[in-house]
This record gives C-alpha cells, structure tokens and sequence, in this order.
C-alpha cells in the first residue's frame, strides 16, 4: 500500500500504526524516510514483505529545500550546526543552475554521518551520536535528473530523481560546497517511487484492507511470465523450472489469474526461485 508519511513520524512509526489498523502483525516498508522528510512510502504486508529488496531498488523523485548559510551535523535541519557562512553576495541563478546540472548522470557521494551506512560492524548513526569520528568513504550514486523550482536566498528549492543509495542530505550539503558556501537539507517530501506518486497515497491512521495493492504490482520493473499448475507447484517448494524464453534478468513468474507466485533469477534456461510467495500445497 501507499503510505504519505507525516513529518515527525519514523517509518517504524508507519509500520506500527498500519499493523495495529489491518490486525496484521506481518508488515514492513521499502525504503526509510527520515522524521523531518514526508511523502510516499511503500507499506507491504503479509508475506509481500518479502519483496522489499525489489521495491526499494526503484528510481524516487524527491523535492527539497536546500539552505544556504549553514551546515548541520546531520546534513539537515534536525541537526546542531558545524558551519555558518556570513554571506555578503548570494550567488546568481545562473550559477546555482550550473552547480545543480552538474550532478546529473551522478557523481561518489560521501553519506552522511548520521546515516544507516554500516562502519565496523555498527550503524554509522549509532557511532555518530556516541560522539564518535564517522569517516565514510565516497560511493558511486546515480541522480537521473534535477530540476532547479525556485531560488529565494537563502533557500533553493529543488526536484530531483535519484537511484537507491543516493541521500537528498547529503546532495543539498554536495550543492553548497559547488558554490563555496555550506548549506543543509531545510524540507524534504518524496514525491514518487517507480511509477506510484504521494497523490496516491493515504496517511497511515487512515488506511484499510482496501488499500492494498496485489503483491505483481509491486514489481513494475520485473519480466512476468505465466506458469502452468505443475511449475506452480516446483516453485512452490523451491524447484527451478524452464524458462519459455532465455533471459538471465530477473523475472515475476505469474498464476494464470495473475497473481504473483515468485520471484526468480534466469539462468541458462531455468527460473530458480528467490522469493516464494506461495506456500507448498
């Protein structure tokens, strides 16, 4: 189902209050929003848990406020300032365009401190708030594209759609270091994720059974392919089966009434289940 997370609220928040409205102790969600960022986030439930991975590997479109003058620890606005910048000349629209079109196609982003990066075994959140040094190496993001909204100094208000990994924190901190003055993420809603959009979406204390949506929806990027009574049955029990058509991409292999059986890897010639919807007969 879709969820519009409300500011304040922590995706576990989310998750608890729509168990305790569906009476479904199996739910989770795909794809963690900060408490201060709003917006869609994907709820599953029931054994369509098990399809997290798939969902939070979609592209997600995301608007934010970037607030120059300041730094935060946590490259947001929940954060204690590191950095401030008395600023004698804010820089033109012309140059913020130029800084924000320069990270479309991606760029090694370093995470932010505060972040659920693993370092040492441990959340680099966890360290962080121990007072420890958090150094996380840069990794490799993918943005798709920026669109530059409005520019109010000291905030920039941008649109953005990014591959998964890639923090809007740690973008909007990335943009005031490309024109030479810190800045933090002030306000952040994410707008979409693969084809569902906010719009769409219910506050959690609102939702019902009526809200879900069946588990192949949830994998809009997926080849599907319809097997037969006897291969549903193999899969069921976790046995490859034969593929009409050789692919080595990842597949949603379908009943004939179109609900989702499983999720398999091709390999010469075989679906070999990954995630088993169904349970053995």
């Amino acid at each position: 189902m879709l969820v519009d997370k409300p500011c304040g609220w922590t995706s576990h928040d989310v998750v608890a209050v729509v168990r305790k409205r569906l009476g479904v102790r199996g739910v989770g969600h795909a794809g963690t929003l900060d408490p201060f960022a709003t917006g869609l986030l994907v709820v599953l439930v029931g054994r369509a848990t098990r399809l997290a991975q798939f969902v939070a590997g979609l592209r997600k479109r995301y608007r934010a406020t970037v607030r120059f003058g300041t730094a935060t620890d946590t490259d947001d606005s929940t954060g204690r300032v590191t950095q401030s910048h008395a600023v004698g000349r804010w820089p033109a629209r012309a140059e913020i365009d130029r800084a924000v079109a320069s990270f479309v196609g991606g760029y090694r982003q370093r995470p932010p401190a505060y972040s659920a990066k693993h370092v040492a075994g441990k959340r680099s959140h966890a360290l962080a708030r121990q007072g420890r040094a958090v150094d996380l190496a840069p990794v490799p993001v993918a943005v798709d594209d920026i669109a530059v909204l409005e520019w109010t100094p000291p905030d920039l208000t941008i649109e953005a759609t990014v591959g998964k990994g890639t923090y809007l924190r740690a973008l909007a901190r990335d943009v005031g270091e490309r024109v030479g003055m810190p800045a933090h993420c002030a306000a952040l809603r994410r707008e979409a994720i693969g084809p569902w959009t906010v719009a769409a979406a219910r506050h959690p204390g609102e939702v019902t059974a009526a809200d879900l949506l069946p588990p192949a929806a949830m994998l809009p990027d997926l080849s599907r392919e319809v097997i037969g009574d006897a291969e549903r049955r193999d899969v069921a029990f976790g046995r490859t089966i034969s593929q009409r058509e050789h692919s080595d991409a990842t597949g949603a292999l379908l009943a004939s009434d179109g609900h989702l059986v499983a999720v398999a890897r091709g390999r010469a010639g075989q679906w070999h289940p990954l995630v088993v919807l169904e349970a053995a007969p």
